[in-house]
């Protein structure tokens, strides 16, 4: 029955993905294209050329292009007579087409002479196809002169031929001007209701009362339509959305309205023209029928498809999501019908997004720069996608399964079984009241065999570690004391010592850290899991006992339960835990096999772990609280804390990653590889982000300092860091509430926390990468509190970071186009970015207040044991 689950879930999920995929392509009935339109908007521009740069067509080009439109439109209207285009009017009458001749009128003038010159020099060549002649184009609209000037200009070519002589500009420009109206022998408006953001469906409509209200203004005037049209592609402007479906619609409805009330029109444009990109943004290079190859974009009379090629974009969505999902469910027996059921849909939904995606942005032309930029968005996309299903993983397991597969039973074992354990607490310049509390808790264990050794390493003052060695020898034969100076290799050199110094009789080491008070069923509860000869680790999680000081501890308290109570009981599904170096016990044979403790790593716990797991080992967590030590005071010590473990989960990647890759040899098994890799990669994903962040700030600065040629990113690439931060704020949330049993305080605090150690970790992470050594910082207990101003400076990179996104934020808005739905996009990613580092700032904050209470966040319930048919369960018991 559940291998059929596997079959029929996928099938129906990707039978619902297809559905989608139809429903949202369903043919739209429109007009059919008129045998021959009026006209066309006529730039002979090729994909090389820019007249920007003087790069024009060559004549043979022009031609091939006037071949293309003969018989399928009456006229063409083109913008300037220069170099090449000047040979229009003469090539277009071989094709039977006429001409609305255009001279460009800009903003120099030996320009603007020189291009009335060459004007006066066709008309003298006295081609019979130039039906009228058109002064400037939009040349009031830009700015360009002034209306005094363009008057002039008009003038003067009036006087240079008996054709019909006009300017174009949009609708309102000539209701605002009707001196203009008086120097011309006809009207010619621009009619395009996408830059004014229409919608759709109101667009022909909207053009029609546009050009009436130019009609009744000035009725006495002959009015032609410039320029109409729609893009197929580009931003998003409000109502009005730039695709080849709707270009269709537009140009398919005007066209047949325009015919019926006899309207003369030259359809904007062509021919695509891939160098306006620079002066016109993204959008102005998709105005054109047939696209810059020279093939038509759209169908002409059959009905219109969103997109046409839906079928093979969604049969390559379902394949990839079957793949995606092949591999999600090779190890998912134990999942129940729900689990698998949320795991496709997101499988699904992220290929098919990730279909979407790259088709949209494979529409726009390719230069060199836009290859690039998508080849580092591949790239980045390949690791949002890995990122999303290790995520989706996680959630499906914490939620979903409907039995542990490796529950730990707990065992009534006779104490003359029992094995001795040698307990070995590592202190360095610790308080001794601190200590001697620890001490306490160890001498109450309710085992028959065991002994302590409490090693001080390269502690200077006397008076700290001389009363814990006194204490000690109050507590009797089984507690001994070392105090070593020099001794290197930090905390693992102290735990290496240890072992030297171990009892013979010892089977088990456990240790545990200088802070934590253990419960007095710890090793008669959790020791009998070594009866199973393959098990090496058994492992507690790290719980804390002053939360209740003040809302910064019970905060962080909050954020730490995620991990030890989420991610690690879903690795131990897997055999695949992160051993932690406190509340974690060791079978002493297999810690001398592996030469004890690496010196080397600054997370010298975790790196044994997963050397014990390349042996072959089997490791045991119980998610219940059998002992609670002390958190960071301050900020500062939180983050110095996660930079430490983050630097050091980089150098043990590095360094084992032969064996995490399959390049070597070992035990290793594919769910142990798995999470060992996709459980750190959210923090690698951090380290990532911290380059979108430079990258996006940079952007930002050109889209302010250069508003005319960069315009905001793709927005479908813009929506991926939102979609991801929600995805990652629902799941966190999620599972707060329903498997740490968090409050809504709780995980909003914890959810905070988190955030606010992603510039840490980011920094870690390129730390890791580039250094291979990093000094050991011992996280401070019982510090005091610093003041505003140190919590400030504590955070000044994260509030520096804050600030530059809210900045470039704001000057972005101040652009001209702040209401395109692309400009607006893009601000909320600037903002959504600065969440993190303003999380940063209010932590830090929160850590200098000592006098907040704890009940503002609330303190979590200690996870208590109780046994339900031999197997420990984690239970609720407060403070």
């Amino acid at each position: 029955m559940n291998r059929s689950i596997n079959f029929v879930i996928p099938a129906l999920i990707a039978l619902l993905t297809i559905t989608a995929w139809w429903l949202l392509n369903q043919p739209m009935d429109e007009p059919p294209w008129p045998t021959r339109i009026q006209g066309f908007s006529f730039s002979p521009m090729g994909i090389d050329d820019d007249p920007s740069r003087k790069r024009f067509p060559s004549i043979e080009h022009i031609e091939s292009d006037l071949a293309l439109l003969q018989g399928r439109a009456h006229a063409i209207r083109t913008y300037t007579v220069e170099d090449t285009l000047a040979a229009i009017p003469r090539l277009a009458a071989a094709h039977d087409l006429n001409v609305t001749l255009g001279a460009w009128i800009g903003p120099e003038r030996n320009a603007n002479e020189i291009e009335i010159k060459r004007l006066g020099e066709v008309l003298r060549e006295g081609n019979r196809n130039l039906v009228r002649v058109i002064v400037g184009n939009e040349s009031l609209l830009r700015a360009d002169v002034t209306v005094p000037d363009l008057i002039d200009y008009l003038k003067r070519v009036r006087k240079l031929t008996w054709l019909p002589v006009s300017t174009a500009e949009p609708w309102h420009v000539w209701i605002k001007h009707p001196e203009l109206v008086e120097q011309v022998d006809f009207i010619t408006v621009h009619l395009l209701p996408y830059w004014e953001g229409i919608p759709l469906e109101q667009a022909v409509d909207y053009s029609i009362k546009r050009y009436k209200e130019v009609q009744e203004a000035y009725p006495n005037k002959p009015i032609i339509i410039g320029e109409v049209g729609w893009p197929s592609n580009g931003r998003r402007n409000r109502g009005a959305e730039a695709s080849t479906a709707n270009q269709t619609r537009f140009l398919r409805r005007f066209l047949a309205r325009a015919e019926a009330e006899g309207y003369i029109y030259y359809v904007m444009e062509a021919f695509d023209q891939p160098w306006k990109a620079k002066t016109e943004g993204a959008t102005g290079t998709y105005w054109g029928v047939y696209n810059a190859s020279r093939e038509a974009k759209f169908e002409f009379s059959q009905p219109v498809v969103r997109i046409p090629h839906w079928r093979e974009l969604a049969g390559l969505s379902v394949v990839i999501g079957v793949l995606l999902l092949a591999f999600l469910y090779r190890d998912s027996s134990t999942l129940s019908k729900r689990g698998k059921g949320f795991l496709a849909l997101i499988t699904y939904a992220i290929s098919t997004a990730a279909v979407w995606i790259v088709y949209d942005y494979t529409r726009q032309y390719m230069t060199p720069a836009t290859a690039i930029v998508g080849l580092l968005l591949l790239i980045g996309g390949v690791g949002v996608i890995v990122l999303l299903m290790a995520e989706a993983h996680e959630w499906a397991e914490s939620i979903w399964l409907r039995k542990w597969r490796r529950p730990f039973p707990l065992r009534s074992v006779p104490d003359d079984q029992l094995p001795f354990v040698s307990i070995h607490v590592p202190a360095y310049n610790e308080p001794p009241e601190l200590l001697k509390e620890t001490l306490d808790g160890l001498a109450a264990l309710d085992y028959p065999r065991f002994e302590v050794l409490v090693i001080d390493n390269n502690t200077k003052d006397p008076a700290v570690w001389e009363p814990v060695r006194d204490y000690c020898e109050q507590l009797g034969p089984r507690f001994r004391f070392f105090h070593v100076d020099p001794l290197a290799g930090y905390k693992a050199g102290a735990l290496n010592f240890a072992l030297r110094e171990t009892d013979p009789r010892a089977e088990v080491v456990a240790v545990i850290d200088a802070d934590y008070i253990v419960i007095p069923e710890w090793l008669r509860h959790l020791v009998p899991g070594f009866m199973d000869p393959e098990v090496a680790i058994v492992q507690a999680p790290q719980d804390y006992r002053d939360a209740d000081q003040n809302a910064f501890k019970a905060m962080c308290m909050s954020e730490y339960r995620g991990f030890f109570h989420l991610g690690m009981v879903t690795r131990n599904e897997r055999n695949a835990i992160i051993q932690h170096g406190t509340m974690t016990m060791i079978r002493r044979t297999t810690l001398d096999e592996v030469n004890g403790w690496a010196e080397w790593c600054i997370t010298e716990d975790a790196e044994l772990g997963l050397r014990l797991f390349e042996a072959g080992h089997k490791a045991l967590y119980i998610p219940c609280t059998y002992g609670r030590g002390l958190m960071p005071d301050t900020f500062a010590d939180f983050r110095k804390q996660r930079y430490r473990w983050a630097y050091g989960a980089v150098r043990i990647l590095l360094h084992h990653r032969h064996a995490l890759l399959g390049l070597r040899p070992t035990a290793l098994s594919a769910g142990q590889r798995y999470h060992f890799v996709a459980g750190w990669l959210p923090w690698f994903a951090d380290g990532f982000n911290l380059l979108f962040n430079f990258a996006a700030l940079g952007w930002s600065v050109a889209m302010v300092m250069f508003p005319d040629a960069i315009t905001p990113p793709y927005m479908t690439v813009a929506l991926v860091p939102l979609v991801l931060f929600v995805f990652k704020m629902s799941k966190s949330f999620f599972l707060y509430r329903r498997r740490v049993t968090a409050t809504l305080r709780q995980s909003l605090a914890a959810g905070l926390a988190g955030l606010a150690l992603s510039h840490t970790i980011s920094r870690a992470m390129f730390g890791g990468l580039v250094t291979g050594k990093l000094g050991f910082f011992r996280t401070p207990k019982m510090a005091e509190a610093p003041a505003v101003i140190r919590a400030l400076a504590d955070a000044r990179e994260e509030a520096l970071f804050a600030f530059a996104f809210l900045l470039a934020g704001a000057l972005v808005m101040l652009r001209e186009d702040a209401y395109m739905l692309d400009v607006r996009i893009w601000v909320a990613v600037l903002v959504v970015q600065s969440i993190p580092y303003l999380a940063s700032v209010l932590v830090s904050l929160t850590s200098a207040w000592q006098k907040l209470p704890a009940s503002l966040v609330g303190v979590m319930s200690v996870m208590d044991c109780a046994e339900k048919n031999g197997v420990p369960q984690p239970v609720s018991r407060e403070n």
